[in-house]
């Protein structure tokens, strides 16, 4: 295993993530991993995002997981982040690793916001991309947007505030454009724009993001695969933590045997 730490600039901000792949190989698969509101690329064996990129590793597949703006080691404010910059965010990690002159297929993987992120980047740039594998992926952002509340915190949609106080505990606050660009985030009509596989995963005790969400997503999808996941939580603590992870990695280790 190789593990190295990357950068790019993506308008004057850099974007940091970590790079895994299997020693000795000419050529690998690499699978980008998108974390979610407020989370990290993961430090820990005990994140997600971690997890996942040890158990892609086993299977001879890279992974490419990074911090989105004002998140874990990369620039930025948190209160300057939207869905959209986080969008440019991954264009900027998908040309690096476009650039590789090891990779092959390109997946995009994301969790809850990495997942809306995921999906997006997708429909983008669909020609790039071999499969999408969506992790409670949180949709429902737009609604809730449009609705006036983000995680339990109200506010008056139509009189959007500057900013808005939403971890008091941390001191996170996120600012009136992340509210205003969720509020009319096209999500399903660009998501759709991408016809290859899709894997989506959705635990039926989510209650930070409703299950609608993946079953619109897939519903609009021309090729996806849902999965209910029984008492699993919207961050899949404990035994469902194994559970995400394992259907993640197979949903890519099926389609690398595919391509080759």
């Amino acid at each position: 295993m190789t593990e190295k730490n990357i950068e790019v600039l993506r308008d004057n901000l850099t974007i940091r993530g970590t790079l895994l792949t299997p020693d000795d190989a000419t050529t690998y698969d690499v699978a980008i991993l998108m974390h979610g509101f407020t989370s990290n690329r993961g430090f820990t064996p005990d994140h997600i995002l971690y997890n996942l990129s040890r158990k892609l590793l086993k299977h001879g597949i890279a992974s490419l997981r990074f911090d989105f703006n004002g998140h874990g080691k990369s620039d930025g404010k948190f209160e300057d982040m939207t869905v959209p910059n986080e969008i440019s965010d991954a264009e900027a990690i998908l040309s690096y690793v476009r650039k590789l002159p090891e990779a092959r297929h390109i997946y995009l993987m994301g969790h809850s916001q990495g997942g809306v992120v995921a999906s997006m980047l997708g429909g983008l740039y669909p020609e790039f991309v071999t499969k999408i594998v969506l992790m409670a992926p949180a949709a429902t952002l737009k609604d809730d947007a449009i609705e006036g509340v983000l995680q339990g915190t109200t506010y008056d949609p139509s009189h959007v505030p500057d900013k808005l106080l939403v971890r008091p505990d941390e001191g996170l606050s996120v600012g009136g454009a992340y509210l205003r660009s969720a509020q009319v985030l096209p999500i399903y009509e660009v998501a759709q724009r991408y016809h290859g596989p899709v894997t989506i995963i959705h635990g039926d005790h989510d209650v930070v993001v409703n299950i609608k969400a993946s079953k619109r997503y897939e519903a609009v999808y021309e090729n996806a695969t849902l999965h209910v996941l029984k008492d699993a939580d919207h961050s899949f603590i404990n035994s469902s933590r194994e559970a995400v992870t394992d259907l993640a990695t197979q949903a890519i280790v099926k389609q690398v045997q595919l391509n080759h």
